[in-house]
């Protein structure tokens, strides 16, 4: 059985892919209208012709990332979204730094704390670590300017709006991050305990009532045998020993009933020291040799606090056959008739072999 995603994570990455996608959007479609002298501005001279190119390159790195934060958005599970978010990370930092440096140096205006929203991004992508990512990678940037173009290209108190305060973001956001996303796992780990003790029996861990009628309403329509087994002289392995002894009887029973089924079979307790095996795609004659080998399986003497102790076992079997109706509490009604026949009959290996039909019409 595939564990099943966090809905809380699934949440969180479907915020993170639409706010980005709104926000980048928004960015594109500020740059084209720009390019169209929509904001009353004169067309570029020919010596500004680059302002054209590098408009151009931010909406094509903008119209990729949205593609990627679309796909991610649409498949929020899926087995490539942490390649694509990383991708989101990396072309955000190039975009961002792209903008800042070019104001900066062609435009003579300082816009360095813009270069926090990549390491926000990172954080909320990758916690802690993706957000000191991207604080190195925007700080490198900023390293790289002032190597490349003097101390002409950076002013009295850059160091601090494009290193240490970009470095305290990344610090608290990727922190906090890294928290949120602690609080959620155990979160989801809490609640697929809970979910897993929902569904199986508290003393022998085999799945219970609630979870075979699941996995029965998952099988409708396919063939399916169903076998009622009752442990017979369990009263008076308890009366006899004690509680203690009872209880390591039936988990000893259902130990030996779960190894000797396929991957594809379920067993799970009802009651008492009755328990239930689905059998999907077994006709009649493959149930019964499985009814004959859980027969003889649990036959055996078992050893319990140093005693030996040997139970018979009654049998009842129902069959569905494929394309039928019938439910788990009709099969199980209908192996429950068969038991008190083999009841009667002295329990024989030939007749916990039977397995009659069962249709509704």
């Amino acid at each position: 059985m595939t564990a099943r995603p966090d809905p809380s994570l699934l949440r969180r990455r479907r915020a993170i892919e639409g706010i980005t996608f709104i926000s980048r959007g928004s960015g594109l479609l500020a740059a084209a209208l720009f390019l169209a002298r929509w904001f009353g501005m004169p067309a570029p001279a020919a010596e500004d012709r680059r302002l054209i190119v590098v408009c151009l390159a931010g909406i094509a790195v903008m119209a990729v990332l949205n593609v990627f934060a679309l796909i991610n958005f649409r498949h929020l599970d899926g087995p490539r979204y942490a390649v694509l978010s990383a991708c989101q990370v990396a072309g955000d930092i190039l975009l961002m730094s792209g903008i800042v440096l070019w104001v900066q140096v062609d435009g003579q205006i300082t816009i360095w704390p813009g270069l926090i929203v990549p390491i926000v991004a990172g954080a909320l992508r990758h916690r802690l670590r993706g957000a000191l990512i991207a604080w190195a990678a925007t700080s490198a940037a900023f390293a790289g300017t002032v190597i490349t173009l003097g101390d002409d290209a950076v002013r009295a108190g850059d160091l601090l709006f494009a290193i240490a305060i970009p470095l305290f973001v990344a610090v608290l956001s990727g922190t906090l991050s890294s928290a949120l996303a602690r609080q959620a796992g155990e979160l989801h780990a809490l609640r697929t305990a809970l979910r897993h003790q929902a569904a199986r029996d508290g003393l022998t861990g085999l799945p219970n009532r609630a979870q075979l009628a699941e996995y029965a309403d998952g099988q409708a329509g396919r063939e399916i045998a169903v076998l009622l087994i009752e442990l017979n002289g369990f009263k008076q392995v308890n009366d006899t020993l004690g509680h203690a002894a009872g209880d390591s009887l039936l988990r000893e029973a259902g130990h030996r009933l779960s190894t000797n089924l396929r991957v594809s079979d379920m067993v799970g307790r009802m009651s008492g020291a009755e328990f239930v095996v689905l059998l999907p795609d077994t006709d009649p004659t493959a149930a019964a040799e499985v009814s004959a080998r859980l027969y003889a399986e649990i036959g055996r003497p078992m050893y319990l606090d140093g005693q030996v102790v040997s139970v018979g076992v009654t049998i009842g079997a129902a069959h569905r056959p494929g394309g039928d109706a019938a439910g788990l509490t009709a099969l199980t009604a209908a192996a429950n008739a068969a038991m008190p026949r083999e009841r009667i009959s002295g329990a024989s290996a030939s007749e916990a072999r039977r397995v009659p039909s069962l249709s509704t019409t």
